[in-house]
């Protein structure tokens, strides 16, 4: 039986995606096996989001290296599309495989033998039109199942059109019967991902059903104790989606919407489809019906033609709206988009320092979400994530909590006090009885 092994940089997308090639593998009779543990067979997937993500892949393909150096390395990926040429060139790589390929590597590359020269097997993206069903599942606490795959948005600054062709769906049906088997196997929670989520419904280029059809289907799915949904634009994130969730059987109190900038004329610059204006409005409505519900934000520092005044706009902008983190990204230049022909090149040096302070900001922003929440009653999921005795999990609406370890909890919800905040940042619980929920 030959080994094989997964590395997944990047986002949870990848990580479904990963966990069905892998399932594949297995119905062929392979082996899945840890990177340490000599693989025949290395499958790295790969991330282009920023030039760091670049970078990693070639550090992992060494590793690879490293650990047999008869194996096969084959590379799969938002890189892989963007630069398969590139990718060939990397010393030990064997088979670089576009959007269009990846889903079918064991039949492409028919058993694994090591070529003399790099196969790339990378249509143009306009090829990659079919929607590949694909969920996670027996690899972590929680199952990403994926619901929509590309973009339509052409922002100045991002390769994902580039990467992932053109926004497309499963059916509603098609994804309820995933739900199912998810629900089958026990898992107590789903995350609900795609590129762009809200944008859910287009088969065969067309618009046949919306997201919240969607959603207010798979939340009649018995089985599954929470869903949450992954990342959502703010012009798709609409009311009746928010009024849904918030009275919903399964949906939790928790969304991660992306802003990129406080200032509009540096959303407009980014072709982004709302000003900020919209935005704060979504946060209203969110904390309007739900006032415990956690909001991540994501947002680029250092785009081209950002003045320090206009950072300075997006800083007091997100300081004083009621959310609870931040991913802050640093603009990094990305070839074919058109952010990098904008003039206002921001210097590298001043783009760290604005990262620094949002930063800094998001965390200030979590400890006081946290602290909001101490006293109350929460349901917590914990995984099998345990440091110096400690073990870890989220509430419905994303308190990331501590507790004495104690392997019957893992993967159980359990309904607990959050007591304080601990000098790691997490939050101790009053110790949970072990009563079980019943579901």
């Amino acid at each position: 039986m030959r080994k094989v092994a997964f590395y997944t940089l990047g986002c949870k997308l990848n990580f479904s995606e990963t966990s069905t090639i892998s399932r594949q593998f297995a119905e062929k009779g392979y082996q899945k096996v840890e990177f340490s543990e000599t693989p025949d067979i290395f499958i790295i997937n790969t991330c282009s989001v920023t030039d760091n993500a670049d970078k990693k892949c070639a550090k992992i393909v060494r590793e690879a290296q490293n650990i047999n150096p008869n194996g096969y390395v084959a590379i799969i990926g938002c890189y892989a599309q963007l630069k398969p040429k590139e990718i060939s060139e990397i010393p030990g790589v064997d088979a670089v495989l576009g959007a269009a390929e990846k889903f079918r590597l064991i039949e492409l590359l028919d058993g694994f033998v090591k070529p003399e020269n790099t196969q790339v097997l990378a249509s143009e993206i306009k090829e990659a039109t079919a929607f590949n069903n694909a969920y996670s599942i027996n690899d972590r606490t929680r199952t990403f199942l994926k619901v929509q795959d590309g973009c339509n948005y052409h922002c100045a600054f991002c390769t994902i059109p580039l990467a992932r062709g053109k926004s497309r769906s499963d059916s509603v049906e098609n994804i309820l019967n995933s739900a199912r088997e998810i629900a089958a196997s026990e898992v107590k929670e789903v995350v609900l991902t795609g590129v762009n989520i809200g944008d859910f419904g287009i088969q065969d280029g067309k618009r046949t059903e919306r997201f919240v059809d969607l959603v207010k289907a798979i939340d009649e799915v018995e089985g599954i104790d929470r869903i949450r949904i992954s990342s959502i634009e703010p012009n798709l994130l609409t009311n009746e989606i928010i009024e849904f969730t918030s009275t919903s059987k399964r949906f939790v109190p928790h969304f991660h919407i992306p802003l990129q900038s406080g200032n509009n004329k540096t959303l407009r610059r980014m072709r982004r489809r709302y000003l900020r204006e919209l935005y704060e409005d979504r946060i209203n409505k969110i904390k309007q019906l739900m006032p415990n519900c956690c909001i991540g934000v994501d947002v680029i520092v250092g785009f081209p033609g950002e003045t320090h005044e206009d950072f300075l706009d997006t800083y007091n902008f997100l300081n004083e709206l009621n959310i609870s983190y931040l991913h802050v990204f640093t603009y990094s230049e990305r070839a074919n988009t058109a952010a990098p022909e904008m003039e206002g090149r921001v210097p590298l040096k001043e783009r760290k320092e604005r990262s620094k302070m949002l930063r800094i900001l998001s965390e200030k922003k979590k400890q006081q979400f946290y602290r909001e929440n101490l006293g109350s009653t929460a349901t917590v999921l914990f995984e099998n994530d345990i440091e110096n005795g400690m073990m870890h999990g989220f509430t419905e609406n994303y308190v990331r909590v501590s507790a004495k370890y104690d392997p019957m909890l893992i993967n159980e919800l359990k309904t607990v006090t959050l007591k304080s905040i601990n000098e790691n940042g997490t939050v101790d619980v009053e110790e949970p009885e072990m009563v079980f929920e019943t579901h």
